[in-house]
């Protein structure tokens, strides 16, 4: 996928530079005192090795290229950081719950059960201290489901209050979940205000069937104590929602359809859905695209898009579909976005990356489509983009599995010069680049310097000494010609040898 890509490209600038740092000799220092061995980390996933950088001779000329690798690598942490975000908070979450899932199945494990055929309960871990500061309205809104989770109810209540303070797109589902961490610390009027609340401000709101449950629900258990130990029937309820399920389907689906609208905690609703969605009974089908199509609060609606695309029914994309084109809930396009990248569906993803408006979604369904090599759909988007911005947006997409003869008629062509910029870059990152003598003609015929820089990388990366020596031997200029004599330097080629030595006996 194109975030993998773009983390590798960034790893690829900051090793360059910290190879050229750590291979330019430091002055002489005081010795330091011994540093104590650290513990060893996990081992990393296996990266694709990389060539080391040479280092750079003069220091002025190494520090222009470090700051440049440097900034460049920023640039795109940054830019990696912010277009990724809401996919990493997604990816999270899916690890979260299949945790989740993990624990459902263990609970009907016999090596897990205890005396009398049940597992003895887990007691909850403590509540951890919390940090709002930096913390995305999404990222909150997790967190405060985590919370609730694990039933961390003041934590849980923290986290709402914060989303709600923020006043932002989710405040009628943090008010909710806020009144319901309430209901459990025993602080039932208050909870009760904050659906009054709910019911004022967001009058429209999905939540209030849901708020409508919690409040009756409060109203029976007013002058009741609430305790700990009354937690505990929520293990039972998720096994009695799975063992039903596989004795029973169709007596079961009423009754959980009943805990989807009522005022279970978030952990169960999830589970009710999930086992729904894994039924073949064709009720329970039906129910999950009722709650999709937003047959219930927003939070279960995310849901079940995700468990369609798990699901793969011949029809989940063309309801999908449908789906996309009614609503104007962001997140919930951009879950059907990730439904597409899952399912391969390159012409819906395609479709969306032409017509959509929002400049967040269209930049996921382009994230998406670069996964295909060669970027055969970005293309058809690069023909029909008339701003130079949207080309660069483009062509940042295109790094390692680009169209190697399409961005070399990108550099030929563009009248932009930073369009041509990004567009040498990310031909010089290709691995099956253009040829050697391609590349020096380009160079020859090229009158920006940066080009020009960029050129010398991609031939660089291929190990292409010849074309280096050819280059060389024509450049004027003393700051690019020291360039090439550095790249040589740390080449293992009878071409490069042969160069520097002549290099000597002038």
């Amino acid at each position: 996928m194109s975030y993998s890509r773009t983390l590798t490209t960034i790893c690829c600038l900051l090793a360059s530079a910290i190879s050229a740092f750590t291979q330019t000799p430091p002055p002489a220092r005081a010795a330091r005192p011994a540093v104590a061995p650290v513990a060893p980390m996990e081992p990393m996933a296996p990266m694709e090795p990389m060539a080391p950088m040479p280092a750079m001779a003069p220091m002025d000329m190494y520090l222009g290229d470090l700051d440049a690798q440097m900034s460049m690598a920023k640039e795109m942490a940054k830019e990696m950081t912010e277009r990724f975000k809401p996919e990493l908070e997604d990816q999270l979450e899916a690890v979260r719950e299949q945790v989740g899932r993990m624990k459902l199945d263990l609970a009907f494990a016999p090596q897990n059960m205890g005396m009398g055929g049940m597992r003895a309960p887990t007691p909850p871990m403590p509540p951890k201290a919390m940090t709002f500061r930096g913390m995305s309205d999404d990222r909150l809104y997790s967190s405060g489901q985590s919370a609730l989770d694990n039933r961390h109810w003041d934590e849980a209540l923290g986290s709402f209050s914060q989303v709600i303070a923020r006043n932002g797109s989710r405040v009628d589902g943090a008010l909710y979940w806020k009144a319901y961490a309430l209901g459990k610390l025993g602080r039932r009027d208050e909870a009760t205000a904050a659906i009054a609340e709910l019911r004022k401000s967001y009058a429209a709101s999905r939540w209030l069937d849901d708020a409508k449950a919690l409040e009756l629900e409060l109203k029976q258990a007013s002058g009741q104590n609430v305790s700990p130990e009354a937690e505990s029937d929520e293990e039972l309820k998720l096994m009695a929602i799975n063992g039903l399920m596989q004795s029973d389907a169709e007596r079961a689906i009423p009754l959980l359809e009943g805990l989807l609208k009522g005022s279970a905690s978030p952990k169960v609703k999830r589970n009710t859905l999930f086992v729904l969605a894994q039924s073949n009974s064709p009720k329970a089908q039906a129910l999950v695209q009722q709650i999709a199509r937003g047959g219930a609060n927003p939070d279960l609606q995310l849901k079940a898009v995700s468990y369609m695309n798990e699901r793969r029914s011949p029809n989940n994309p063309q309801i999908l579909a449908e789906i996309y084109g009614s609503t104007n809930d962001v997140a919930v396009k951009r879950a059907i976005l990730q439904s597409y990248a899952g399912m391969r569906d390159k012409d819906r993803l395609l479709q969306a990356a032409k017509s959509e408006k929002t400049a967040e979604l269209r930049e996921a369904a382009i994230g998406y489509l670069a996964g295909n090599s060669g970027n055969p759909e970005l293309w058809q988007l690069y023909q029909s983009e008339t701003t130079p911005e949207g080309k660069r947006q483009l062509l940042r997409y295109m790094y390692s599995n680009g169209n190697a003869e399409k961005l070399l008629e990108a550099v030929r062509n563009e009248k932009d010069p930073k369009v041509r910029a990004d567009a040498m870059r990310a031909l010089a990152s290709q691995k099956a680049g253009v040829s050697g003598d391609t590349m020096v003609s380009l160079y020859g015929a090229e009158q920006d310097t940066q080009i020009k820089q960029s050129i010398l990388d991609g031939l660089y990366s291929q190990r292409n000494a010849k074309a280096l020596v050819e280059i060389a031997r024509a450049e004027k200029d003393s700051k690019l010609k020291l360039r090439i004599v550095e790249r040589l330097s740390n080449m293992k080629s009878k071409e490069a040898s042969d160069y520097l030595e002549e290099l000597l006996k002038k």
